[in-house]
């Protein structure tokens, strides 16, 4: 990674990313966006028992909508729904217990929920995982690619037929602006060559949410795809896996309802809809997936073959 990329990367991050940052935009907010009644539309958020994805759910659950919350810890995602039904009322809120890490159990989790429901209006990809050292799934996958982007692949792939089969359909998956200072590779997919550095692998899987975003896009026509960037928010999961980062910007962070804030614009408003499919979104703007000057774009053939090697991974640890 360049000098100039971590510097222009920084430095937009300073200015964009920031709680002061969120605290602009909003002023150009059109409030109504959100003034609206879910009720009768069913949403999947994974991760959404902490953090951006719990705000996610609190916010649609205040507006009528179904939640179906996809959580690896049991204890955590109880917690989480009782706080949710608490406070909005809102007792359709379902928990779902799935480690995204465990290939073959992603498939397993959606081929069963679209047998047992009928509809899914809205898929929110909001899990993410930074791992400090490299580390394997039973199927012998880097985890961390595991969850943030294979898991990503065949969740959505898996819930398209249930997704088109539902009015207005839409997909958001939440990713990171450390994706600006990354290129699409395609070579080393598993993170075995070279010195593992997580939050590196991590910014890779966020460049390839993208990518996969657009291709979607563009072979689902029928269903509206965005990704979105939350900019710099306090989590756990942040100050977990990034703790120097956490200390010196805490200050300056945003809230997790302020992170989750274009993930449920997207999720819920018109507004949103009438957008093109396939764009990047950061505080309910359309924005560029790449910094000036920095290298980064990649061609659609690299771009293809990505797709290809996602669908034969996918393929082979599909159940039969």
């Amino acid at each position: 990674m360049s000098l100039y990329r971590n510097s222009a990367w920084f430095l937009k991050g300073v200015t964009e990313f920031t709680r002061n940052a969120y605290l602009a935009a909003s002023k150009h907010f059109v409030e109504k966006d959100l003034e609206v009644s879910m009720a009768g539309r069913s949403y999947m958020i994974t991760g959404a028992n902490s953090g951006i994805g719990k705000a996610t759910a609190m916010a649609i659950a205040k507006r009528g909508g179904t939640v179906h919350m996809v959580c690896r810890n049991k204890d955590k995602a109880e917690e989480a729904r009782a706080d949710i039904v608490k406070e909005t009322g809102n007792k359709e809120i379902f928990v779902h217990i799935l480690d995204l890490s465990e290939t073959r159990k992603v498939w397993e989790f959606a081929e069963a929920f679209k047998r047992k429901y009928k509809a899914l209006n809205v898929l929110i990809n909001n899990a993410g995982s930074i791992m400090s050292q490299r580390d394997v799934n039973a199927e012998g996958l880097e985890k961390s690619f595991a969850t943030n982007v294979l898991a990503v692949y065949i969740l959505t792939k898996s819930l398209i037929p249930l997704l088109e089969k539902s009015p207005e359909p839409r997909v958001i998956t939440v990713t990171s602006g450390g994706m600006l200072v990354q290129k699409l590779r395609t070579g080393n997919l598993q993170s075995e060559r070279g010195r593992y550095d997580g939050t590196l692998v991590y910014a890779q899987h966020k460049r390839q949410q993208v990518v996969m975003t657009e291709q979607f896009a563009i072979n689902h026509t029928n269903i509206h795809f965005s990704v979105m960037h939350p900019g710099w928010v306090d989590t756990p999961a942040v100050a977990n896996a990034m703790p120097d980062f956490h200390q010196s910007m805490k200050e300056s962070l945003r809230t997790p309802d302020q992170g989750a804030d274009t993930s449920v614009w997207l999720a819920v408003s018109e507004a949103a809809a009438a957008k093109p499919s396939g764009r990047f979104y950061q505080d309910r703007k359309t924005v560029s997936t790449h910094l000036p000057l920095a290298w980064t774009r990649s061609s659609a053939l690299e771009e293809q073959k990505f797709m290809s090697l996602l669908e034969e991974l996918a393929k082979t640890l599909q159940p039969h």
